[in-house]
């Protein structure tokens, strides 16, 4: 059990985490861990109090991309009655989020269980971090001259299909605790030759499905043990309003912006969680 103040707390965390590239799901391990919370976090309710604060997540970015949703879907829906996707930006577009999403999909049904177990082990979360930022910081350096570009859904559009997958795959890292999924997102896109504002872009739209589909299997959990329901919807609250005013942030930081700061970031607390765990 853990209370309305804890529950809010880990809210607001996940609203802003899962959205800047430092990883939601190490910062939910570990500062329960510091602050010195009994919380078993390898138990199903906590396991599905984290999944409801993402679906909260996903529901803003819905919302918050609902224009683009729409063209998407409507996209995917011409392609499945013409029977072509070419010269179509939007059915391309979304048969690309469709194919960046398998990988996690599969791997996150497959390890389920394995990963669940990370969520115990707190001085490994926090090397994982700092794992996470000095990726981060390689993906800049090697795109250290990525032009700024301006939002553009045809450029989305016409990744590859390798690439599709590779950004699929680099997101599979987020199931890792301490990996960032907006962060291994973002560094494939970079790497497959977005802009940064085009790659968050394309993080965020990659991030809702995924999210709502981990939703469906495991909030339920919640309301079938009784238990938490109060504490999982107040911080599913907190969490939604977090990440409403992340994303607003983040989709005008990496107009100009790079991901250095962020990987600074996860490096220094990285090790300041270790020595706080040592």
């Amino acid at each position: 059990m853990f209370s309305y103040a804890q529950a809010g707390v880990l809210g607001l965390l996940q609203g802003v985490t899962e959205l800047f590239p430092i990883s939601s799901l190490g910062h939910s391990v570990l500062l329960p861990a510091v602050l010195g919370w009994q919380l078993n976090q390898a138990s199903p309710q906590f396991v599905s109090f984290v999944v409801l604060t993402h679906l909260a997540t996903a529901l803003v970015l819905l919302a918050f991309f609902w224009r683009d949703w729409v063209h998407i879907v409507g996209g995917i829906l011409r392609s499945l009655w013409q029977r072509k996707i070419e010269g179509d930006t939007y059915a391309r577009l979304g048969w690309v989020i469709i194919v960046s999403t398998i990988p996690a999909g599969i791997l996150g049904l497959l390890l389920e269980m394995k990963l669940t177990a990370l969520f115990a082990a707190p001085k490994l979360v926090a090397v994982v971090l700092i794992i996470n930022g000095l990726v981060l910081y390689a993906a800049e350096r090697l795109r250290k001259n990525a032009e700024v570009g301006e939002r553009d859904d045809a450029v989305l559009a016409q990744l590859s299909w390798t690439q599709a997958v590779g950004i699929g795959f680099a997101q599979c890292f987020a199931l890792i605790a301490g990996f960032s999924r907006t962060g291994f997102t973002m560094t494939g896109g970079l790497l497959s030759g977005l802009s940064r504002e085009n790659a968050a872009r394309y993080a965020f739209l990659l991030a809702t499905p995924i999210i709502l589909a981990a939703a469906v299997l495991k909030v339920p959990h919640i309301f079938t043990a009784g238990t938490l329901v109060g504490q999982s919807l107040f911080g599913a609250l907190c969490a939604a309003v977090a990440a409403y005013l992340s994303v607003r942030f983040l989709t005008n930081y990496f107009k100009t912006k790079t991901l250095t700061p962020f990987a600074l970031y996860c490096v220094v607390a990285g090790i300041v969680f270790l020595l706080l765990l040592s």
